[in-house]
């Protein structure tokens, strides 16, 4: 970030990464020891992109920080190479070298978190030869995005297999789930303190879909009619996709415009329907919505797969403000999800 803006116009995100910034090396990482690998990357993507900080959007960071002190930020998405790339463009080879080995793989991990650590071809890699079983209850304790990508790598049959017993998958008994973490802590170094039983579901199938690549997705669902009509009708009514934005109401918009980039929005709305548009451009101030209308009419044409990848992100946020309750979804279905 090289620009001017006012600190009231930065994301949530980019103020952490000021103030992250502004903590020192020891600091920073003793707070970051304490987010996830999603919380990481978001920060850590934030850090490396902050460029001629300003001390007065520095000293304004700070001050927010001590009005709202008690408060928790909700961030986002991770991997343990990506981490380990971001934090040294970030701070340089030297200290990163140290803040890295403090972050990555902390004493506190099990063997199943640590999968939540890497990329998602070596999850694929690390599971590939399990029972089947084993495949899912790891792609079901995994977040949705990590979880879709890591079925991206498996061909047809086996994904429709995975996404089957996860559907199917409601519960996990303690004593499977510490054996499993015993077998994968074999490979990752991390202490074994899992007590979370309840996996799975067609929700958590639902949510995974989401993450698919369209083309993939519908070939998936497809042959998930064929073996159940009635669990593929479910699992649609529980998808949430970028056209349901349209029955999010205007607060949960407003809220979520501000956590997105001008970049990334204008890319997701070349492929959206002029329901969706409208409703972006009606919970944003005239001058901003004249001048996305402009960015929209001057973008040339774009590649479905850029569309895509840009609405993905846009879901992954409104998902991510869902859980933390800023935001309420609508499925499919109408059903509201928070």
């Amino acid at each position: 970030m090289s620009d001017n803006r006012p600190v009231a116009k930065m994301s949530k995100v980019e103020k952490a990464a000021i103030l992250l910034l502004s903590l020192g090396e020891t600091d920073a990482a003793q707070v970051l020891r304490h987010l996830g690998p999603k919380e990481v990357q978001r920060v850590g993507v934030a850090m490396a992109s902050m460029r001629n900080v300003q001390r007065e959007q520095v000293e304004q960071v700070m001050g927010e920080f001590v009005d709202i002190v008690g408060d928790q930020t909700s961030l986002g998405v991770g991997s343990d190479a990506y981490i380990r790339k971001m934090l040294t463009a970030a701070l340089g080879e030297d200290k990163a070298g140290n803040l890295i080995d403090r972050i990555l793989l902390g004493g506190s991990t099990s063997g199943l978190d640590s999968l939540k650590w890497m990329e998602p071809r070596a999850v694929a890699d690390v599971i590939r030869y399990e029972h089947p079983q084993i495949q899912a209850i790891v792609v079901a304790y995994l977040d949705p995005d990590q979880a879709g990508e890591v079925l991206s790598h498996f061909d047809h049959k086996v994904r429709l297999d995975i996404i089957l017993r996860v559907s199917s998958l409601n519960t996990v008994q303690p004593a499977a789930l510490k054996e499993l973490n015993q077998i994968l802590e074999k490979q990752f170094s991390g202490s074994s303190n899992t007590t979370r039983a309840n996996l799975g579901g067609v929700k958590r199938a639902a949510d995974i879909m989401n993450f698919l690549d369209s083309s993939v997705e519908g070939q998936l669902m497809d042959s998930i009619r064929e073996v159940d009509e009635d669990l593929s009708s479910q699992i649609e009514d529980l998808m949430f996709v970028f056209d349901n934005l349209a029955d999010v109401d205007d607060r949960g918009i407003q809220a979520l415009m501000r956590e997105v980039s001008s970049d990334v929005l204008v890319l997701a709305l070349k492929g959206a329907d002029d329901g969706i548009k409208e409703k972006v451009f009606k919970n944003m101030s005239k001058r901003a919505a004249e001048l996305l209308r402009d960015d929209l009419e001057a973008k040339g044409p774009v590649r479905v797969s850029e569309v895509e990848t840009a609405q993905k992100e846009i879901l992954t946020i409104a998902r991510r403000m869902a859980e933390s309750g800023e935001i309420v979804l609508g499925g499919a279905g109408g059903e509201a999800m928070i």
